[in-house]
């Protein structure tokens, strides 16, 4: 019979809690949630056939929270990896690309300071580029056909079959269109220019694209 020698493999935590980053991602998890939950307490949820603002963000908040509370109890009962030291380069870059989003989507106003709203169509691609650099891989040629993908799938999903008011662009951008079509209609043709526009990219600098590297420095996987 084998036995294992000492520093074969990692220890295991003692006590109750096995998984302590099971037990951290839980409570953040079930933080983020309770914080949605107290933000859209205010708007109204609506139906099915007819959603409200607050229909997608709050049902994602209880997915969330429902997560939270799997990964909470998990840690109790699996075993798991323990606390390692944090990387802030990801949630200072997830976070500014939400904080972005909110900024641009439409106007804010903030004492004497108001930004301009951009609508979906500049405020989704900033959200996105920004965010993608959460981790060091990140190459601005993929991060822009990603955004250039992802935005109008966003503005067709939540904007046409969803019927969320969304602004599609700025205020200044309006006569680009005739004035006799629907914001539907407005809607749908940005999102064709985006997806084509994707395309374009893609097919123009296909052969510009480097190795990946897959290997951390100590040369694993």
């Amino acid at each position: 019979m084998s036995t294992l020698h000492e520093g074969s493999g990692p220890a295991e935590p003692g006590g109750p809690v096995r998984a302590p980053q099971n037990v951290a991602g839980g409570v953040v998890l079930m933080a983020l949630a309770a914080l949605a939950l107290w933000l859209t307490r205010d708007l109204d949820q609506g139906t099915l056939n007819s959603m409200g603002p607050a229909m997608l963000p709050r049902w994602l908040a209880i997915a969330v929270g429902l997560s939270g509370l799997a990964l909470l109890a998990f840690a109790f009962i699996k075993h798991g990896e323990a606390l390692e030291r944090w990387n802030l380069r990801g949630p200072v870059f997830v976070i500014g690309g939400i904080l972005a989003f909110a900024l641009t989507i439409r106007p804010f106003s903030m004492g004497g300071l108001t930004t301009p709203g951009l609508g979906m169509l500049f405020a989704g691609p900033l959200a996105i580029i920004i965010g993608g650099y959460a981790t060091p891989e990140a190459r601005l040629r993929d991060l822009v056909i990603l955004s250039l993908s992802l935005t109008p799938f966003c503005m067709i999903l939540f904007g046409d079959l969803l019927n969320l008011p969304i602004p599609v662009f700025p205020q200044a951008l309006t006569g680009l269109f005739p004035s006799n079509w629907s914001q539907k209609e407005v809607l749908r043709a940005t999102a064709a220019i985006m997806a084509v526009a994707a395309v374009i990219v893609f097919l123009a600098t296909r052969g510009r694209r480097g190795p990946v590297d897959v290997t951390d420095h100590s040369g694993r996987i």
